[in-house]
């Protein structure tokens, strides 16, 4: 029976999270729910918010930190697509441009408390923009035998192009975000090409 009650237990938690991700949208951010908008689109009545969560600010956070690894996550499955061949710079935008199409409320999510007035959702946000940054540093570092500094400085310039694409990209049409994602494939290439000329220096420079 306690398997039973714990399944139970995270479906309504879940169901808890969803609710909130439903009602984000270009008009609506995190800090206008209330607990009781939230139960109520869960299905649920609000005490039973509070099996799960303390408090708004809790649920939040686990919002965050969802959609942080939910976006890691994606760029996982971008880099095995990228081993089947083709372009690593379009592959990762086209899949981040998907993401971006069919998750729009948690990318929204993240945008929005990365400067938004709560300083414990601003450093979770940064957290996970953070990991992120990393993981792509190690990849980059790896793939491309960059040494750290180069890496992390080129995954650094990379994913704030991308935050920034994935902001325009959040509400036009299918076009407008095709343009958007050929534009940010032709800036991530300057990077990279800056960044292989810098690094190619740096090892001559030591020879």
């Amino acid at each position: 029976m306690s398997g039973i009650r714990a399944q139970q237990k995270e479906k309504t938690r879940r169901q808890l999270i969803d609710a909130a991700l439903g009602q984000l949208s270009s008009e609506r951010s995190f800090s206008s729910l209330s607990l009781r908008e939230v139960a109520k689109e869960a299905g649920l009545a609000p005490t039973s918010f509070y099996r799960h969560f303390s408090d708004m600010n809790e649920l939040g956070l686990t919002l965050v930190d969802e959609a942080g690894l939910t976006l890691r996550q994606l760029m996982r499955q971008a880099r095995q697509r990228i081993e089947k061949g083709g372009s690593v710079i379009q592959i990762s935008v086209v899949t981040f441009m998907e993401f971006i199409e069919s998750n729009g409320n948690i990318f929204r999510l993240l945008l929005r408390e990365r400067s938004g007035t709560s300083a414990a959702f601003r450093a979770a946000v940064n957290r996970e923009v953070r990991y992120f940054t990393l993981e792509l540093c190690d990849y980059l570092q790896q793939a491309n035998k960059l040494n750290a500094d180069v890496a992390f400085l080129q995954a650094d310039a990379a994913v704030t192009i991308v935050f920034s694409a994935g902001s325009d990209a959040l509400d036009v049409d299918k076009d407008d975000r095709q343009q958007i994602a050929l534009r940010t494939i032709q800036q991530l290439r300057f990077i990279a090409r800056g960044a292989a000329e810098f690094s190619n220096r740096s090892v001559k420079s030591k020879t």
